[in-house]
Order: structure tokens, then C-alpha cells, then sequence
């Protein structure tokens, strides 16, 4: 008989791609991941990985049964989720996790509200940038993601995901309140070619949608400042250091000294949750989704 446990271990190192990867998302350490996987080479009386520089890979046995441990893995956690149906019960565990303004616009409500209503509902939730909570839930390592992507540039989903809805966030442009354009009904963002933008880290979705649909524009951006949080990029522009995009979402309040105008052309991001469809009929997954959308309600 395969053990589990090991089973999952070696998903793990599969999905990561090293020891270290692997025992960061099964939350135990590498010395843990190295005798699971020595104890599931004995049962299997296979060498399941070699050497690799300072690192490992699989061997063919190792890929072999790594990829028939993501199915039987994938059809435990289809079973957990009928049983879990079958009772009707919201328990056990959910692990969350949001980018920065949905955590600060939509957990306090969501999760104070699953807490009320599920007292037997342990719940676990941090702070993700999209690509990373995806890449969470795939892995296992996460039951739920809030994500985003743009009315301009979609995100792609892997397979084996399912989303719904959050809601529509809209987005305005804040700046200074001394700003040539602070009076204004609507601007357009071609009109602030010669601003210095504040904007998200290099690399993170936001701040790619940023530069692309700029350019689109015919605008090359000026990037001066960057910081994770739509807070902290408020505060920037309040100091008179440059304009940022800033979504409703998580956005109040708005700092004095700033004024946020609307967009000619309406700009929205797009608020979702995923989640893994072997695991699309446990109670919790479908409570939280619930308490999601009702504090996507509550904004405005």
C-alpha cells in the first residue's frame, strides 16, 4: 500500500520543484520532505530522485508516480469534498488568501461573517498577489484566491480551476489636489504623459496592466515610485510625488490633499475567486463564496 502522506510529499516536490519549495508549501521542514520521500522509495523499491547540482530532480519512476499522485491526490480530495456535501456541514479548515486592497476591502467582512455564522470553520488567510494565490490553489497549498484582471488584459486560469465572480471594481486616477487636470469631470490617460506615475512592484499584474495599456496610448510611462499597497501609493501622491490608478475597492479613505477623477474611458478590474473543481461541492468552499459576494456588495 502507498502512504498518502509520502504520495502528497512527492506532489509536492513535483508542483515546487525542489526540497525546499516543497516543504515551504507542505508547512514542514526539508529534513521531514527528504525521509518521506527515502521511506516511499522503500515501498516502492525504486529510486525516485538524483542528484542535480546542489538540488534533486525525479527520476523516471519518480515522474511516473508523481503524475499518478496528483490523480489519486486529486480524487482523496474529490472524495473529502462528496463526503463533506453528503453532510452538509461547513467544517474543517479554509486557507484564503487575497491580494492586498481585496484583503483589506473584503476579508474583514467576509471572514467576520463566515466566523459568525460557521463557529466550527477554521479559517487561515493571507495576503497574495493573484499570480501567487493561483499558483497557491494549484498546488494545494490554498482551498480559495481572490484575483483580479483588467476590463483589457485577462488573466489566464489553468485548468482544473473554477471561478465566480466578486464584483466590478471601478478605477479613477488620483492626484494631488493642486493637480492642472484635479477639476476636471473625467481625464483620459493619455493626457498624463508628462506625470510621473506611482505604481505597483516590477513584475506584479497591476502594475504590467499599467505600462501596457499606457503604451497603448502611445504614453511611455515616467514610473517614479512603487509600493504594493493602493494606501501607501495615496500617500505618495498626497506628498505631491506623482498620480496613481486607484480602484474603489479598499480605496477609503482617500488621504487629504488627494483627489481622484474618473476615466473618460471606463476602467474596471475584475474581482474573483478560484478554487479547484475537485473540490467544487464542500460546504465551506460554497460558504465563503457567499460571504465573498456579499462584501462585494457592501463596496462603494
Amino acid at each position: 500500500m502507498l502512504n498518502l502522506e509520502r504520495l502528497r510529499t512527492l506532489d509536492a516536490l513535483a508542483r515546487h520543484g525542489s526540497v525546499s519549495g516543497a516543504a515551504e508549501g507542505l508547512h514542514i521542514t526539508t529534513s521531514a520532505v527528504s525521509q518521506q520521500l527515502s521511506k516511499l522509495e522503500r515501498e516502492v523499491g525504486q529510486q525516485l530522485l538524483a542528484k542535480n547540482g546542489r538540488g534533486v530532480r525525479l527520476t523516471d519512476a519518480g515522474r511516473l508516480l508523481a503524475e499518478h499522485a496528483g490523480r489519486i491526490l486529486s480524487q482523496v480530495e474529490l472524495a473529502q469534498s462528496d463526503l463533506e456535501a453528503q453532510r452538509g456541514q461547513v467544517v474543517g479548515e479554509l486557507r484564503l488568501s487575497a491580494f492586498p486592497t481585496a484583503a483589506r476591502g473584503l476579508f474583514p467582512h467576509a471572514l467576520a461573517a463566515l466566523r459568525e455564522q460557521h463557529p466550527a470553520l477554521r479559517l487561515r488567510s493571507c495576503e497574495l498577489e493573484p499570480e501567487q494565490g493561483i499558483a497557491g490553489v494549484v498546488r494545494g497549498d490554498l482551498d480559495l484566491a481572490v484575483v483580479l484582471d483588467w476590463y483589457n488584459k485577462p488573466m489566464a486560469l489553468p485548468d482544473g480551476l473554477v471561478k465566480a465572480s466578486i464584483l466590478d471594481d471601478p478605477a479613477e486616477v488620483a492626484m494631488p489636489v493642486g493637480h492642472r487636470l484635479a477639476e476636471r469631470a473625467e481625464v483620459d490617460l493619455a493626457e498624463f504623459a508628462d506625470d510621473e506615475w506611482i505604481t505597483w512592484g516590477e513584475g506584479e499584474f497591476c502594475h504590467e496592466w499599467l505600462m501596457f495599456t499606457l503604451r497603448s496610448k502611445g504614453v511611455e510611462p515616467i514610473v517614479g515610485h512603487r509600493a504594493a499597497e493602493n494606501h501607501t501609493q495615496l500617500a505618495l501622491v498626497a506628498a505631491g510625488l506623482g498620480v496613481c490608478i486607484a480602484p474603489l475597492l479598499g480605496r477609503h479613505p482617500v488621504p487629504a490633499g488627494v483627489v481622484t477623477v474618473p476615466l473618460r474611458q471606463r476602467v474596471r478590474r475584475h474581482v474573483y475567486v478560484v478554487w479547484r473543481a475537485d473540490a467544487d461541492r464542500r460546504p465551506s468552499i460554497r460558504a465563503a463564496v457567499k460571504a465573498l459576494r456579499a462584501a462585494g456588495e457592501s463596496v462603494g
